[in-house]
């Protein structure tokens, strides 16, 4: 069985789940409390800060832990948006992730404020032009994301700072499918605030990050007992900050090794678009994360294509895991023109570490066959 869903979650790494280990056992003190067990988890949690910090680009004292990505791109849409009382205009994409749309349309109904979701291009790249025409005066925040979940094209992250820079308008990008891949800290992609989640990255679900300039106003979603300098209050997660920090250092050193994954996702791209007649790449090629290969196979179903390909060894998804079961066109496809028929064909390969090139020729026969196989049942 090759697992190619990684956009959507990764297993726990050896040597993340060995630094948790004592946390989850022995040292299972509560970082608040006045002790020596309560002081180690307390310096475990500091440690753990401090090595986010450095893969961030931040202070320690920027980085705030959460229960993940979306806990992350909330606190950072809604805390931003609601500490800054300058303005009730935001401006983001139409190709987010849910957690920055949702967040953005809560604002809209609850706070009162204007939303303005700039387009993309058949790519999906966002232009930094429309970004200027759409800055206002009140414009309190800009979210766009570094890469995108389902299509894999990464966005000119820093013509669009230079944009809302110049504007004087904080900018958040969720790289929550970037950060195993790309470098993204704050003074790298040269964001205001970064959200990052860890099991995309081989810790567990549950855990992730936001870094944010301290400069900018946050105002917390959750109250009570002051954790996380009063922006998150809640007992700490030890062994999953722990298990985060461990992931994200690992992944910082590994990155160099993703031109081996581009060559395989290459391949199946290359392949797949040969042999598999009116198959459609999405997303674009140039800018594009290095595990990503995402298709639409028009006159398919997407959902009997997986199903074809789980059959025959071959685990992946049509898209977002956080939009698995509707049946409603995916919006990021849509976004870029794609037909809504045709956008319920979409299949999205996202390929590990550990993938080879004979790998990838492998998966290229059978989504072949697969693809062949739904289209002779549709024909009869």
């Amino acid at each position: 069985m090759l697992y190619l869903d990684t956009a959507a979650t990764t297993p726990v790494r050896r040597e993340v789940l060995e630094a948790m280990w004592p946390y989850l056992t022995g040292e299972f003190g509560n970082p608040s409390s006045h002790h020596q067990l309560g002081e180690r988890a307390a310096h475990a949690v500091q440690a753990a800060r401090a090595t986010v910090a450095e893969q961030l680009g931040c202070r320690p004292s920027e980085v705030v832990f959460t229960s993940g990505g979306t806990e992350a791109d909330n606190l950072a849409i809604k805390g931003i948006a609601l500490g800054d009382p300058r303005g009730r205009h935001l401006v983001t994409t139409r190709i987010e992730h849910e957690a920055v749309r949702e967040s953005a349309d809560y604002l809209k109904r609850l706070h009162g404020f204007d939303v303005t979701e700039l387009p993309v291009d058949g790519e999906g790249r966002v232009s930094p032009e429309d970004l200027e025409r759409a800055l206002r005066p009140d414009t309190t925040l800009v979210s766009i994301q570094h890469a995108n979940n389902e299509i894999g094209t990464v966005q000119p992250i820093r013509e669009l700072v230079a944009v809302a820079r110049a504007a004087g308008v904080p900018m958040h990008s969720d790289a929550v499918q970037s950060a195993d891949a790309l470098e993204v800290g704050l003074a790298s992609l040269g964001v205001d605030a970064v959200s990052i989640a860890g099991h995309k990255l081989g810790a567990p679900k549950g855990t992730g990050a936001l870094a944010v300039r301290g400069s900018l106003p946050l105002e917390p979603l959750l109250h009570g007992g002051g954790q996380e300098r009063g922006r998150r209050s809640g007992t700490e997660n030890v062994a999953g900050v722990v298990g985060l920090a461990t992931a994200l250092a690992l992944t910082s050193l590994e990155r160099g090794q993703k031109a081996r994954v581009s060559e395989a996702r290459d391949v199946i791209i290359d392949g797949v678009l040969a042999r598999v007649p009116g198959a459609v790449l999405t997303g674009s090629r140039e800018h594009r994360l290095p595990a990503n290969a995402s298709f639409c196979f028009p006159g398919t179903s997407g959902e009997a294509v997986l199903l074809e390909l789980e059959g025959r060894g071959i685990v992946c998804s049509s898209g977002s895991a956080c939009a698995a079961g509707s049946d409603e066109p995916s919006p990021v496809l849509l976004a870029l023109g794609i037909a809504p028929e045709v956008a319920q064909t979409a299949v999205r390969f996202t390929l590990p570490a550990e993938i080879t090139l004979t790998q990838a020729d492998s998966i290229v026969d059978r989504v072949v066959d697969a693809v062949a196989a739904v289209g002779g049942l549709r024909a009869r």
